[in-house]
């Protein structure tokens, strides 16, 4: 690698920390954001309430006592929610009876065509072990800041779509977050990430 590649490349990661820099900034309404305010907060200062896919309500300190893995995402998702999802189903009969101690939860980002009974048929899918979540839209605002995930409503073809973040969040029994898994993480990594928090 030349010199004005090695000078390309550095010219390049300046300018993408900046740009996150200034969203970061942005985002907090021009105050300064630290390090903390960009990770979710933990399960016991969570607040907002929903409704599982059996019609139950539901509030995080439910959570609390169990690891738990929950994603974003929607049933009419194209690609990102099934493949996730699969994957996740994946990795639970990968970690066989262990997975029976994990909350694994996915929240919907999409509560006009989301119902309980939408949700439940979608989930039959998956590993049973994941549970849907939905409700008013200012709840689940209040779950994805608590997570500092994001979703938005975008028009497509006469219909809309869901733009959402993809990454499944992972929490120890105590609610403290931990980490996160990317979307289409390889299962060599994503495993030992969800084997940590089950111990």
């Amino acid at each position: 690698m030349n010199r004005r590649q090695v000078l390309t490349g550095a010219s390049l990661a300046v300018g993408a920390a900046g740009f996150m820099l200034t969203l970061g900034w942005w985002r907090s309404g021009g105050q300064p954001m630290t390090g903390r305010d960009l990770l979710p907060i933990p399960i016991r200062d969570m607040s907002f309430s929903l409704t599982d896919h059996n019609g139950q309500p539901f509030a995080p300190s439910q959570w609390l006592g169990r690891p738990t893995m929950v994603f974003f995402g929607f049933t009419f998702c194209p690609d990102v929610c099934p493949t996730t999802l699969n994957d996740i189903s994946d990795w639970l009969a990968d970690l066989g009876p262990d997975a029976d101690g994990l909350n694994v939860v996915l929240i919907s980002v999409d509560p006009e065509r989301d119902t309980p009974t939408i949700l439940a048929e979608y989930l039959s899918n998956f590993d049973p072990r994941i549970v849907g979540l939905t409700g008013r839209l200012t709840e689940l605002e209040k779950a994805a800041a608590d997570f500092r995930a994001t979703f938005e409503k975008l028009p497509r073809d006469g219909d809309y779509t869901m733009n959402h973040t993809a990454g499944v969040f992972l929490f120890a029994a105590d609610g403290q977050f931990t980490s996160i898994i990317d979307f289409h993480e390889d299962r060599r990594f994503a495993i030992p990430k969800i084997r940590r928090i089950l111990t």
